[in-house]
């Protein structure tokens, strides 16, 4: 089976939108604001892919937990 790469974009764009209005829904019962939470949303919106470009990042350059090198059998 190929999977084309617009159902891995779908899946990351609707990904955002569940984590985003879950994160306002969290917010909104905890403020009883939909301006603050509509805010804090958005800010998680911006936020959230960098913090998990960076931590990717991270992971490849410097933590090798997990990966196997072929060279050493």
């Amino acid at each position: 089976m190929t999977v084309h790469i617009k159902r891995h974009v779908a899946k990351a764009i609707t990904y955002r939108i569940v984590g985003t209005l879950t994160t306002f829904i969290i917010s909104y019962i905890f403020t009883g604001s939909v301006s603050l939470s509509s805010a804090i949303g958005v800010t998680e919106l911006i936020v959230k892919p960098v913090n998990y470009f960076l931590h990717e990042r991270a992971w490849y350059k410097w933590i090798k937990f997990g990966l196997i090198d072929k060279n050493e059998d």
